[in-house]
This record gives structure tokens, sequence and C-alpha cells, in this order.
């Protein structure tokens, strides 16, 4: 926000460094999402934005092994927003009586075959695309060129944009056939966080997530360009009706549940009620899904989604994530919380999936998932692609180094590389030995964050002190070894919500320099000013003098503390003390959820829509830890997912009729008749 609230640090460039004897993704980042490995993705719904992933055996792999593991799959299959500190609601701790879909406003849905005729009165159904991923992926590689073969690509060095390009282009396909597959294989990949739930209704973490997207059951997906479709391997048919007030989803009949009981409709139905649950503690996915009116199983394949108005943004709503109704409709009123239970323990231990794999052993090790055979055969049949690899196995290695030593010594195959691993640790003969590195770009904003419920940052002018006060460029250039751009938002340039010239506002945002005698202005402005001579500003808050002191708390991840650090030498300059708190990741979330913070460090993933966003930026909503209050931000969350084709119409936002607000953003009214559209 221009306002500083979230102080927007700075873009990642996502780096993918191919390692070991296996696949490796390494991230710089400041824009960026969890990784997805791809055949797997197709039996699940994630939650992020578009990113690669470059899978590799460099040694130790005969060449129809190589082309089997050597790709990189865009995450086409991805659902709703995802966040790098993704915390949301927490359970209702009260005694009273459990009510399943008690947020629901009493609805009583029609009969199938009166919603058909209504439909047929008001223009019918429109038929909405059904496609498999994998086919989408695969023709748009055959219409790339091949800059490389795999032998090429392995003996180059990553020390250019043309060789960068070389590398994914060679080893970022997908196998041609199955006869180029080696379904023995096992990948390694390493993962910083452990794994806390198993629940896909309660994912919170990059590795949640990442389970997840292998272990989960999902309907719907988007490609590249963010056009929704449903997953082929899930549904037969989607349409929505012409007054965009209903979806209806026709599903497969040879879906199956990890335990053989067949995945239905009615888990559909059952899963949106228990988001819809005051008490059961949905962490993200309830922003969006309660826009929906109803959820409706007919029959076991016949679902409708109801929608209370026909906005653009239903299309996002309707994708969420789905758990067996027959394992959880009985303990569900026991035990709200999905965790605490005798029973849900054991499911967390045990968990019954839909996606292409299963869990085979968790612990504060590692977690090993292994393909499931019911997943792609029915009654003796193959019916959906077999996932390419027979084990996931997802390491846990929190320290930076250490991963990169267990890459070099063959025991994971891929990792996230740092800045400084990518720039200064990943050049040598050694590593090219036997690993190789690539990058690429991945949409998540970092920033440093600011509690404007507390004492401190409640006025917007310390907020936008704090921001000036940091200084950027060596957070660039010497931490993030000029990897990364700096963010002027919280959408990529290369993403098509971006604000950028040539919009419709026609505002140019440059980057935030340092500027140390503006942030001092604003501190004086706002109140807080050095009264007795000791270094330090100070206010008195009723009736108490408060010394301008703070802690902010972070991830125990180096790169994350020492950007921190920074950002403490940099407020010592104007006076204001604070003190670094690193955090294990549970903790980290738990003080977020519940606001037990002054400042904090993290990162979101910019998701599919701008509305996806709303329940961080949104007044009162369950991921605005920071309790940002914006009417106008509020205003033009309902304005723009009401506004008709595709929300184009950027001259009927209430923004162009508020002098105030364009004399602030410095913009010509007449632009908006000018330049009607994004496209414009």
């Amino acid at each position: 926000m221009r306002d500083g609230t979230a102080g927007d640090v700075c873009r990642r460039t996502f780096l993918i460094g191919l390692v070991g004897d296996g696949a490796l993704a390494c991230g710089v980042i400041y824009l960026a999402v969890p990784s997805l490995l791809a055949a797997e993705c197709r039996f699940s719904v994630n939650h992020g934005a578009p990113k690669i992933l470059v899978l590799l055996r460099k040694n130790s792999m005969n060449t129809r092994s190589r082309t089997a593991l050597l790709w990189i799959i865009l995450a086409l299959f991805v659902g709703c927003s995802q966040e790098a500190n993704n915390v949301g609601d927490n359970a209702d701790d009260s005694e009273e009586t459990f009510v399943l879909g008690d947020l629901l406003k009493p609805f009583d849905p029609p009969s199938l075959e009166s919603l058909e005729q209504s439909v047929a009165k008001d223009g019918g159904w429109i038929d909405r695309p059904v496609l498999d991923s994998l086919v989408l992926l695969r023709d748009r590689q055959a219409k790339e060129p091949v800059l490389a073969t795999v032998d090429q690509a392995l003996a180059l060095r990553n020390n250019s944009d043309e060789d960068n390009s070389k590398i994914l282009s060679a080893l970022g396909r997908l196998p041609k056939s199955d006869s180029d597959v080696n379904f023995a294989a096992q990948i390694t990949r390493a993962t910083p966080q452990a794994l806390n739930n198993q629940n896909p209704l309660l994912a919170s973490t990059m590795t949640e997530f990442e389970v997840s997207s292998l272990t989960g059951f999902g309907l719907f997906g988007f490609d590249w360009n963010f056009t929704p479709f449903a997953s082929k391997d899930a549904v037969r048919s989607w349409q929505t009706s012409k007054d965009g007030l209903y979806d209806k989803v026709i599903m497969r009949d040879d879906l199956l549940w990890s335990d053989g009981t067949p995945i239905t409709a009615h888990d559909i139905e059952f899963s949106f009620k228990v988001i819809m649950s005051s008490q059961v503690p949905i962490r993200a996915q309830r922003t969006g899904t309660e826009a929906i009116k109803y959820v409706k199983a007919y029959d076991d394949q016949t679902l409708v989604y109801f929608h209370n108005e026909p906005l653009q943004t239903n299309v996002w709503n309707i994708n969420f994530s789905i758990i067996p109704k027959h394992i959880y409709e009985k303990s569900l009123a026991e035990d709200p919380s999905l965790v605490d239970s005798d029973y849900h323990v054991q499911l967390e231990e045990n968990p019954v999936t839909g996606g292409g794999y299963e869990v085979v052993k968790r612990d504060q090790v590692e977690v090993v998932l292994r393909r499931r055979e019911s997943a792609y055969m029915f009654d003796g049949k193959q019916v959906r692609e077999k996932p390419f690899f027979e084990s996931v196995r997802l390491r846990i290695i929190p320290e930076a180094s250490v991963r990169l030593l267990s890459l070099e010594a063959g025991d994971i195959d891929e990792m996230n590389l740092e800045p400084q691993q990518w720039s200064d640790q990943t050049n040598d003969d050694d590593f090219y030995r036997r690993c190789t590195k690539a990058r690429g770009l991945e949409w998540t904003s970092f920033s440093f964050q600011w509690n404007a419920s507390t004492p401190f940052f409640a006025d917007p002018k310390v907020r936008q002190a704090m921001t000036w006060a940091f200084d950027h460029d060596e957070m660039l250039g010497v931490h993030r070894k000029g990897l990364d751009q700096p963010c002027t938002g919280t959408y990529h340039p290369t993403s098509r919500w971006y604000p950028g010239s040539g919009n419709a506002v026609g505002v140019k945002i440059e980057p935030v320099k340092q500027d140390l005698d503006k942030a001092k202005m604003l501190l004086d402005e706002a109140g807080w000013v050095d009264s007795d001579g000791d270094g330090y500003r100070d206010k008195e808050i009723n009736g108490k003098k408060r010394k301008f002191e703070f802690t902010i708390v972070v991830r125990n991840a180096k790169e994350r503390i020492d950007l921190c650090e920074l950002l403490a030498q940099n407020l010592r300059l104007v006076g204001v003390a604070c003190n670094v708190k690193p955090l294990e990741s549970a903790t980290l979330q738990d003080k977020l959820f519940n606001k037990q913070f002054a400042a904090a460090f993290g990162g979101w993933g910019t998701g599919a829509d701008p509305d996806t966003s709303e329940n961080i930026w949104g007044s009162g909503q369950q991921r605005n830890f920071v309790d940002y209050k914006n009417p106008l931000v509020d205003e033009l969350f309902e304005e723009g997912r009401k506004m008709p084709e595709d929300r184009k119409p950027w001259k009927d936002l209430k923004l162009w009729k508020n002098p105030e607000v364009l004399a602030y953003l410095q913009v010509d009214p007449s632009l908006a008749e000018n330049q009607p559209t994004r496209e414009d």
C-alpha cells in the first residue's frame, strides 16, 4: 500500500537450481509460491501462483530416465491465493453445540428438475472448459523451440540469461510418452518446515500446501494465463448458467479415496459446510467460499454451486479443498478443531487421501509419499495418467547451508537456493560435477508488517517512516545479491494485474529509496520525538512516556533474520529501537493470528486474482493480521468483483469520483474516459 502499511520489501526472482542425483528448484524471491511437482499436481488443487520446478537426475540415470524426470511443470493446477505466512482463523473455544454450516444463511435448494427449468427460462447453460493439464502443457511445449539437448544443458555453467534459457528448455520438458518414464523413480526434496497438519482445510505452511498438492483432491484449476478450467481427471462436464448464478458440475464416477471409498459430490457439499462452520479453524479458505450461497449434491455425481450474485470472481470461489465426508462426518461435532481428539490424531498420522499420493511415513525428519494405484486405476483398467514418481520424499532441513551440503552429497535431489548460495557457492567444479541450477519467476511479495492496532504503528505516518528509513538498496544489492527487483506493489510487472505505466490509471510507480530525513520528519509529525536527549524517540501515551522500542518477529531462517537486523540498524539512525526475535514457524503463526506482535516479517503469494487478497487487506478480514483498515480499499474490493467483462471498465469505479484520492495518486480524471480498459 502507498501508506507503507505492509512495507513492501522486494520482489523475489525465483531461481531454479538443479541438484544432486535428482531434481532441484532453487529460489530467490520476493514474489514466490510453494513448489509443485508436475504429474502429481494433476490430482489436486494447490494454493498459490504459477511457479516453475525443474527436476533432474544428472548422474546414475540413463537417457530414458532423464527424459522422464527432467521437466518443469507450471502450476496449472493452482486454486486459491497462496502465501508464505498463511495463517487464519482460530476455532471458537466455547462449549456451544456444534452446528455444521452455521455461517450459512437458511436456504432450501430447489429440486434439480425445477432448477433446470429455471435456468432454461433464463437463457440456459454455458459450457465451460474441462481440460487435461498435462495435455495443455505438452501442447504448449510442442510449439516452443528446443534450445539445447539434455547433454548440452548439463554441460553448461549457468552464467548468463542465454545459458539459463537453454537449461530450462532442455530440462524443463515433459516426457513425450510413458515409454520415456522410469516409473520406479523416487525424488527426494528439501523443505525448511515440518508438517504440522495433513488436513488440506487446515494447511498453513509451504510444506503443508506442498503435501496437500500431492495428496489432495480437487475439481478445478487454471492455466498459466489464469484461465480457469475443470480437471478432466475428476470432471465430465462443467456449466455456468447464463445469468451467472449457478455452476453445475458432473463428476466422474471412477474416483476413489485411498481407503477405496468412492469420491462423490456429497464430499464437496460436506467440505463446503465444514468450511462454513464457525467452530472449525479454517485458516485461509473461508474468504471467497463464504460468497457462495450453497453447494448441493443432487446425486453422487451431480453438483450445483448456488451464488448470491453473478460475480466475475465466482469462478475462484468454487475452488476450495475437499475432505472425505465418510471420515469426518461423525467425528466433527465432537472435535471441530479436527486435530485434538484421538481419532483425529490418528488421521493425522494415517490420512485418507484423494490425490495421486498417500502418506506412508511422517516424522520430524521427513515425510514420505507413495504413489497410490487407486488414483489412476479403476476396476482393473487405467483411467488416468500414472503419476511419474513412485515415491516423493520430503526431507525437513531448516538450515539452508545444510540443505546445500545435502544436495551436493546426493542426499536430496533439489532445493531452493538462497541468493548467496546462487551467487557465491554454486559456481565451482564440485557443484557442477553432480548438480546444475536455473532460475525463473515466482510471484510472492515479502514485506515488513506493522501491526496498526499497536500504539507504535496506529499512525500511517509512522508506517510510512519505517519504509523511508529502510535501506532498500543494501537489501537488494548486498543481501539479495542483485537477484531481485524492488516491489512497487504486490504484483509482478509481468502480471496482468500490475498497475504499471501502461495501465488505465496511467501512474508510473517508482521503487522507494531510503530517505532518513523524510523518515525523521514523519516521525516528528506523528509526535515521536526525543524529549530527554537519550537518542531514542518517545511519546506520551495514556499519560505515560513511552520509548519507541518494539520487537519484530520473524521465522528462524538466516536470510530473513539478516533483513530484520538491517531494519534494526536503519531504524537506530532515526531514533527507533528495534529488537529482532526469531521464532519457529508454528509459534510465529500463532503470534500472527492472535495479533500478539508489534511487527513481523513475512510474505504472501499474489494469488490468481486481486479479489483473493481481500482477506489480507480488507478491514476485519481473517488474515489481516496487521489490522489494516481503509474504507477506500474495502470499497474497491466490493466494486471490483461486481464489474462486468472481466472488470475492465475502470471509469466505472468510484475512485474517479473522489477528488482527494485523485489528487493523492496524481491521476488525471480524464484518463477514465480516454483509457477505460486495462488493455489501454
